[in-house]
């Protein structure tokens, strides 16, 4: 699904050269769903816009779904992020005078697919009843939890059926019962074939993947299945142990 070799990204400040990332090699196959997880600078942030397509690298070559990004134009990449990658953000990105439904039905109207409007919000409203909200499809923003906010998000992400699910620290505005029910959707998308990337600096979050990117200083530091990942093993076993307690 996803493969870069030698992706360098160098941003020039002034006659400073900063490089966000050095010769990174990744591949991420259909149906994985994985955490990309550093500190603040490591890289993990460029990394997930090269990937998005919302970025372009200085070096190196990436290839998604059999085809080399490098070589798109600017209205190829449009395509691409609309029909090819769902976005979730930890912001939620919603437009806030629009309702819930409308918000998710925005990526169809720019969709090639040039649907009617009735077929518009059919697949919404479709999109909005697999993450629990039939009941929230008439609230604007301001009417919604955190939670429902980001399943809002979630909704618009997988209406086009993306090929890709990319998630930004998508629980980084909430607590811990909603970022389990955040977590729980992403789990069912991923059972359901959906090929999942999230960006985290949450061990907890990351111990819910199936695997584990470390990124430092620009260069992947550990790519490991979670139950070899030292944070998340340890994690797996704090919530096996609660639950045979419980």
């Amino acid at each position: 699904m996803i493969t870069v070799r030698k992706l360098s990204k160098v941003y020039r400040v002034g006659i400073e050269e900063i490089h966000a990332l050095r010769e990174v090699d990744l591949v991420v196959g259909n149906n994985e769903m994985l955490a990309i997880m550093g500190a603040s600078g490591s890289g993990k942030s460029t990394l997930m816009n090269i990937i998005g397509c919302l970025d372009r690298p200085t070096s190196g070559e990436y290839e998604l779904d059999g085809r080399a990004v490098e070589s798109m134009d600017a209205d190829e990449l449009a395509v691409v992020r609309n029909e090819k990658i769902g976005f979730v953000f930890q912001s939620f990105e919603l437009l806030h005078r629009q309702t819930a439904l409308q918000n998710v039905e925005l990526p169809l109207v720019y969709s090639r697919a040039r649907l009617t409007v009735s077929a518009r919000r059919a697949r919404a409203v479709g999109a909005l009843t697999k993450v629990g909200l039939a009941d929230r499809m008439d609230h604007r923003p301001n009417q919604l939890s955190g939670g429902q906010k980001q399943r809002v998000a979630i909704a618009r992400a997988i209406l086009n059926n993306p090929k890709i699910l990319m998630a930004d620290e998508p629980t980084g505005n909430l607590d811990s019962r909603t970022t389990a029910e955040i977590l729980a959707i992403f789990l069912r998308l991923h059972a359901e074939g959906q090929t999942i990337v999230i960006v985290t600096h949450e061990n907890e979050v990351a111990a819910h993947c199936r695997r584990i990117v470390r990124l430092r200083d620009g260069m992947i530091q550990s790519d490991l299945p979670v139950e070899r990942d030292e944070a998340g093993r340890i994690f797996q076993e704090i919530v096996s142990r609660v639950g045979r307690a419980s």
